[in-house]
Formats: structure tokens, sequence, C-alpha cells
């Protein structure tokens, strides 16, 4: 066991020296699948699946900060999720909440709610709420949304998606944007006529960030469902057959390894 673990350690660090800065993604998406299938192999419950997972996610951030990866987002819990059986969901929930207040502790980090808030129960809204405003005292004084600002704040920037559709997210940012034209006296009509991409991407729960150029879902899984929908046209997709709770720096950074050796042509 032991020289498999020096082995282990040697490969990982050959792969990691590697790893040239140029080439690592800016924003990187994960899809965090198989806290239950990890738990079900190794004859635990639901719940000790999704702590395990959530506990992996602090290192993966770490992993992420030290390669200089700019942004993460995190999928954490869909709308879709949100059916589910309620002793199941009711522990989930407690689980999201505890881990991101823990991310927030951290001060490592500069956190961004993403997803339809609104949905949740309103004492965990408030309480992500809280460990975000917590992590971004700036944001808190100009309003959710408020990117990172150069100069201000060099930190990581990680989304936390709770509550999140692709297709929500959609319906989001064309309904806000129709309220603010209406508020500025637009008819439908103008606004039928005037609108663009560009607005839509202005409305978007990630407004102001770039879009993610690695897409990561673990478990197996090879499907988006939804995950950042508008955002991912361009995105390289990598699907690893890890359970998240088992992922491994080796996997993120084989994961690393093979978007360097892709040749992006972001639709041209």
């Amino acid at each position: 066991m032991a020289g498999n673990n020096l082995l282990y350690d040697i490969y990982e660090r050959r792969l990691a020296a590697r790893i040239d800065p140029a080439t690592v993604p800016h924003h990187v998406g994960v899809i965090l699948d198989g806290n239950r299938r990890w738990a079900k192999s190794m004859g635990f419950g639901a719940a000790q699946g999704h702590k395990r997972g959530a506990d992996k996610i602090e290192e993966f951030l770490g992993w992420a900060e030290q390669t200089g990866v700019e942004v993460v987002t995190l999928w954490l819990l869909s709308t879709d999720n949100l059916s589910r059986d309620p002793a199941e969901l009711s522990p989930l929930l407690d689980i999201i909440a505890h881990a991101v207040d823990e991310l927030a502790e951290t001060g490592r980090w500069s956190l961004r709610l993403v997803g339809a808030v609104d949905l949740l129960p309103e004492p965990l809204a408030e309480r992500l709420r809280a460990a975000v405003a917590k992590s971004r005292p700036e944001a808190a004084e100009a309003g959710e949304g408020a990117g990172k600002v150069a100069g201000e704040d060099r930190r990581m920037q990680v989304n936390i998606a709770v509550g999140y559709g692709g297709r929500q997210e959609i319906a989001d940012a064309v309904r806000e944007l129709l309220r603010e034209r209406a508020a500025a006296g637009a008819s439908l009509e103008e606004v039928a006529a005037s609108l663009s991409e560009e607005d839509i991407t202005d409305h978007l729960y990630t407004k102001g960030q770039p879009d993610p150029d690695l897409v990561i879902r673990t478990s197996g899984e090879q499907r988006l469902s939804g995950f950042l929908l508008w955002q991912s046209v361009h995105s390289e997709y990598y699907f690893c057959e890890v359970n998240w709770p088992a992922f491994r720096r080796v996997d993120f950074l084989r994961a690393l390894r093979d978007f360097a050796s892709r040749e992006r042509r972001l639709g041209r």
C-alpha cells in the first residue's frame, strides 16, 4: 500500500509539473455528481454520501486555486432536486448550508449564489445569502449581482449553484430584462426590436464573469442536464468516471491536461 501511494504521489507531481499555466481554463464549471452512488458502493446512506461530497468541495477549490483558475461554478442542487423525497432533501439542504458556511468562514474565496434562490425554503435562502455576504462585504454594499472589481478583490470567485436550472436561469434573465426596460418606459415592441444576445448575457446569474472554458461532470454520466445552458455554448466538456466524493487531485489534473490538448475553435 505504501508503495502504491508513493507511485501515485510521483505520478501526480509529474502531471502537475506538465500543466502549462497558460493553458489553464479561466472558468471551470463542475457538476458534482455521484454522491448517492458512492454511498451505495460503500454501504452508507445517502446523507453520508452527500456529506462526503460536501467535504470534498474545499479541497477541490484549493486545487483549482493552486493551478490559477479564476472562477469556479459548483452545481450543488438543481431545481429538479427540490422535488426529491423530503426525507432525503431536508438533510441534503442542511449539508449544503453547512458547506457554504464553512467556505465563507475561510475567507479564501469570493462566493456568489447562482440559482432561483426564492424557490428554496426561506430559512435556507437567508442562511446562504448571509454566508455569501460574509465572504463578499463589497458585494453586500453594491448588490448581490456585483462582480469582482479589478483591484479590489483578486480572490478566486466561487459560484454556488443551488436551486439552479439552465432554463430557469434564461427565463429569469428575460424577466429581469423586461422589468428593467418597462421601468425605463420601453414598450414590448421596442424591447423585441432591440433585444440582443448580449442583453440576455448581462442578466444571467453569472453576469460580469467569463463563460466556462471547461465543464467537468463526475460519476460517468455524459450529459449536462442544463448546467450553464447559455454560457457553455463554447465550453469543453470532460466526463470523469469517478464519483464526486472519490474525486482526486490527479483526476482534476487529468481534466486540465485533456483541456490543454484540445483545439478550441470557439464556434469559428
